[in-house]
C-alpha cells in the first residue's frame, strides 16, 4: 500500500501544472483565434452560430454540396474546411459563417458570433448615442473608408484610439472615454465598409474601436507581450514601406510566433536583429517563409525592421511576442541522466531523514487546480511520511569514493541494500568498483523486492 501510495504521489507531482501559470484574459494575443480583422484565419471549434451553443446548429461542410462551399470544394484545406461544422470565412466574407438548415424565409447561411475571434488591438463594439459622442475626438467621414483609414486619420492627429461608425464615419479618442463608454453586443457592429467589402465598420450607432497601434509604420513595445502587425494593418501593405519596431521586454530572451505571413515576393522583406549589436538573426521574404511554430532568440531587445518594393502589395504579417523567463544559474541533473555530486556528503547527511529535495522542491513549485486534488495530496503526503519515518538508509551516489556494490551485467543498475528490516535503492553505474565501508553494514534485498523497486524507479 505504502509503494503503491509513493508511485501515486509521484506521478502526481510530474503531471501537474506548474505553480503561477493561468489562462490570462480574453485580450492576451495569445488567446485569440484570429488575427484578420474578418476572421478568415479562424481555425476554432465553435459550431453554433452563437457562443455556448446558443445560436443555430451549423451543417456539416462535407454535406454541403449543394451549395458553393462544401469540403469538396476545399480539398486542400485551405479554407478551413472538412468533415466537420465549424465557423469558418472560406469566400473572405466580413467574418467566419457557416451553413444552417433553410429555414421559412429561405435563409441558409448565418455569420457565427465568436468572442475569441477579434484580432489583438480590437477592443469591441460601443454604443454611440451622439450626446456625448463615444469618442471625443476629431472625426470625418469618407466613401473610402477602411478600418486603416481611420486609424491612420487618429494616428495622425495623436489619439490613441479609432472608432468606425456606420460603414462610412470615423472618431479618434482616448483611454479615458472608454471608461464612459457602454459595450454593445458584437453583431451590432455589422456595417460593411464603404471602401472594403471584407471588412467592418461598426453599425448603426455603433462603434468599433481599434487601438491605433494596429499596422503603424513604427513603435516601441515593452509590455511582456503583445502582438505588431505589417504597416497598414488589415489592409494590405503597400509599396515601397520602410518600417521598424522595437521589442524590449524586460527578459534575456524572446519567443515569436507568426500567426500571418503573406508577402509579395523576395524583394518584400522582414529582418530581426539584436538591437544592441545590430547582428541579423533572422530573415525572411516572400520566397522564404518563417517556420510553424514558436522562435526563440536569445537576445533582449530586438529590432524589427520591413521593407516594400515598389509594387508590393499583399496581405502582410501579424505575429505575437512574449519575453520568456530568465534561465536559472543552477541546473540540477536531469531525472535518469545518472549525474551524481562530485563530493559524497558525510554519512549523517546521506541517511534518509526528511529533508528538503528534488521530490520535494517539485512538490513546491507545484499546486492542485480543486480542493478535491489538495485532499489526495495530503493523504498522499501522509502516507510518503509515514514510509519515511520507518527506513533508514544509506544514500549513496554511483560515482565518488564511497560507492557500494554494483549488479554486474550491461546498461544501467541498481542495487538494494538495507539493514534489516530497512531498504534502499541506489544508482550504481555498471564497471564501478565495489568497496567496503558502509557497505558492510547492509545486505542486499530479496529479488522480488529489488524487482517492485526497479519497477519504482524506471518509472521515475
Amino acid at each position: 500500500m505504502e509503494t503503491w501510495a509513493l508511485q501515486v504521489l509521484l506521478v502526481l507531482c510530474l503531471l501537474l501544472p506548474p505553480h503561477g501559470a493561468s489562462a490570462g484574459s480574453l485580450h492576451s494575443p495569445g488567446l485569440s483565434e484570429c488575427f484578420q480583422v474578418n476572421g478568415a484565419d479562424y481555425r476554432g471549434h465553435q459550431n453554433h452560430t452563437a457562443p455556448s451553443g446558443v445560436g443555430r446548429p451549423c451543417l456539416f461542410w462535407d454535406q454541403t454540396q449543394q451549395h458553393s462551399y462544401s469540403s469538396a470544394s476545399d480539398p486542400q484545406g485551405r479554407w478551413g474546411l472538412g468533415a466537420h461544422n465549424f465557423c469558418r470565412n472560406p469566400d473572405g466574407d466580413v467574418q467566419p459563417w457557416c451553413y444552417v438548415a433553410e429555414t421559412e424565409e429561405g435563409i441558409y447561411w448565418r455569420y457565427c458570433d465568436i468572442p475569441t475571434c477579434h484580432m489583438p488591438g480590437y477592443l469591441g463594439c460601443f454604443v454611440d448615442s451622439g450626446t456625448p459622442p463615444a469618442l471625443s475626438g476629431p472625426s470625418g467621414t469618407s466613401t473610402k473608408l477602411t478600418v486603416q483609414v481611420c486609424l491612420r486619420f487618429c494616428r495622425m492627429k495623436g489619439y490613441e484610439l479609432a472608432g468606425v461608425e456606420a460603414g462610412y464615419a470615423c472618431f479618434c479618442g482616448s483611454e479615458s472615454d472608454l471608461t464612459r463608454g457602454h459595450p454593445a453586443p458584437a453583431t451590432d457592429c455589422d456595417q460593411i465598409c464603404f471602401g472594403h467589402p471584407g471588412q467592418l465598420c461598426g453599425g448603426d450607432g455603433r462603434l468599433g474601436i481599434y487601438e491605433v497601434s494596429v499596422g503603424a509604420c513604427q513603435g516601441s513595445w515593452t509590455a511582456p507581450q503583445g502582438v505588431i502587425y505589417s504597416p497598414d494593418f488589415p489592409d494590405e501593405y503597400g509599396p515601397d514601406r520602410n518600417c521598424s519596431w522595437m521589442l524590449g521586454p524586460p527578459t534575456t530572451a524572446l519567443e515569436l510566433t507568426f500567426r500571418l505571413f503573406e508577402l509579395a515576393d523576395p524583394r518584400d522583406r522582414l529582418e530581426l536583429r539584436d538591437a544592441t549589436s545590430g547582428r541579423l538573426l533572422r530573415a525572411f521574404d516572400g520566397a522564404r517563409p518563417p517556420p510553424p511554430g514558436p522562435l526563440r532568440l536569445q537576445t533582449a531587445a530586438l529590432l524589427l525592421t520591413f521593407r516594400s518594393d515598389a509594387r508590393g502589395h499583399a496581405q502582410g504579417f501579424a505575429l505575437t511576442y512574449r519575453g520568456l523567463p530568465d534561465a536559472p544559474e543552477k541546473h540540477s541533473p536531469t531525472r535518469g541522466s545518472g549525474q551524481s555530486p562530485t563530493t559524497l556528503p558525510d554519512r549523517a547527511n546521506a541517511s534518509c531523514s526528511p529533508s528538503p529535495g528534488p521530490l520535494e522542491s517539485a512538490m513546491g513549485a507545484r499546486v492542485f487546480p480543486s480542493v478535491t486534488a489538495v485532499s489526495l495530496l495530503l493523504l498522499l503526503l501522509l502516507s510518503l511520511l509515514r514510509l519515511l519515518s520507518r527506513r533508514s538508509c544509506l544514500l549513496t551516489p554511483g560515482k565518488g569514493p564511497l560507492a557500494l556494490g554494483p549488479s554486474r551485467g550491461p546498461g544501467r543498475s541498481w542495487t538494494v541494500w538495507y539493514r534489516r528490516p530497512r531498504g534502499v535503492a541506489l544508482p550504481c553505474p555498471p564497471g564501478d568498483p565495489q568497496t567496503e565501508g558502509p557497505a558492510a553494514l547492509y545486505r542486499p534485498l530479496s529479488s522480488s523486492k529489488q524487482s517492485s523497486l526497479h519497477s519504482l524507479i524506471s518509472a521515475l
